[in-house]
């Protein structure tokens, strides 16, 4: 009878002791998977700290060299070729004889021309005297000035013809190939040869219109040829389109260079680089920038030690670096190599990154932003 009455106690004592195992249990998993998190460890990769640099990025693009003035030299009436007073390649000051076309008719009519005018100037003298002593009439006077005007203006005319039959220069410059012969004959239109004057020349070049605001006249160029490729080219920007290409969204900027030398010669292709004024930037490692898509991103190390996910605005690169134009600033501390194995929220240690961590070249190429024009 003993053992019956006091079975309801020994089951009340027995769902207790469950119980009390059931709570220790959970309370020993719940700790085991705390310090599971709290033991994971903590990925190697390479920070840096960024700071504030002077920067100064810049602009390239192409352009083909033009001589300040450039003119193709014709004949402008139809004649022989007497003499040519030049030879290819030939400096030549402004107003130099170039080709001397025949002009015998017009040398006779000529001849003939100060005949007449000269015969109507004696004419006209001697009317006038007759004209102040009234004895001629008014109007007999009158014709004879204009017979004598008209013999005048025939002897303008014929010299204006010879001065067709010289072909001169225009302008100071260098002489191209020489296209004519003596005996050659001409019409109006054909070439004589190719006049440049290179002692100044320019460039026009496209720039985005993003880099507009930042364009100026009087701004400094830097020139690159390959054929001097071991010398550089001063220039300034003279001009700035007044309009932007809707196609191509750039404006035309022409820079100027002195030529002294003639080492630049026109049509030859000149690389112009751009300068912006320097200035003080927050500037990271190209390779830190992370791209997908259009958007970037970088990781920022917190205080905790773990990493944060950070969207950045990139500006201007050169030589491996990138300027960060919004989204992080001086004093920030982001991973520089690793980025490939992290997420956000990750812990993080300073350290040398294994071949495993760092990832096959390709991916880690993939990682990084792709260069953009300069």
């Amino acid at each position: 009878m003993f053992p019956h009455r006091n079975a309801p106690a020994v089951r009340r004592l027995a769902c207790l002791t469950g119980a009390l195992l059931l709570v220790a249990g959970l309370a020993a998993c719940s700790r085991g998977e705390q310090g599971g998190a709290d033991a994971m460890p903590a990925i190697p990769v390479t920070t840096v700290e960024l700071q504030m640099q002077s920067w100064s990025d810049t602009v390239q693009a192409l352009g083909t060299v033009k001589a300040h003035e450039s003119v193709t030299v014709t004949a402008k009436v139809s004649e022989t070729v007497q003499r040519v007073h030049f030879e290819s390649g030939q400096e030549v000051a402004a107003g130099a004889p170039l080709v001397t076309l025949s002009g015998d008719v017009q040398q006779a009519a000529l001849t003939e021309a100060l005949a007449a005018a000269d015969e109507a100037d004696r004419l006209y003298k001697r009317q006038d005297e007759l004209a102040r002593q009234q004895l001629i009439a008014a109007s007999q006077y009158d014709a004879q000035r204009a017979t004598r005007d008209a013999a005048r203006a025939r002897v303008q005319q014929i010299r204006a013809q010879l001065g067709d039959r010289v072909i001169r220069a225009p302008f100071s410059g260098v002489l191209g190939i020489r296209q004519v012969s003596p005996g050659a004959l001409v019409t109006p239109g054909t070439p004589i040869a190719t006049l440049d004057d290179t002692r100044r020349v320019y460039v026009d070049f496209p720039v985005p219109e993003s880099h507009l605001a930042h364009l100026a006249v009087g701004q400094r160029l830097d020139g690159r040829t390959n054929a001097w490729p071991e010398r550089g080219f001063e220039g300034v920007v003279s001009t700035i389109d007044a309009r932007i290409d809707p196609a191509t969204r750039a404006v035309t900027v022409r820079g100027d260079f002195d030529n002294a030398d003639r080492a630049l010669r026109p049509g030859m292709l000149l690389q112009v680089t751009l300068s912006r004024p320097e200035r003080l930037a927050v500037v990271a490692p190209e390779i830190s920038v992370v791209q997908v898509g259009n958007s970037s991103y970088v990781f920022r190390v917190t205080d905790e030690g773990t990493v944060e996910r950070v969207d950045v605005s990139v500006g201007s690169r050169r030589e491996g670096q990138v300027e960060i134009a919004s989204g992080l600033e001086a004093g920030n501390r982001i991973v520089v190599d690793g980025t490939g194995k992290l997420r956000p929220g990750s812990r993080v240690r300073e350290g040398a990154l294994p071949d495993a961590d760092a990832g096959p070249p390709g991916d880690r190429a993939r990682q990084r932003v792709p260069s953009q024009q300069r």
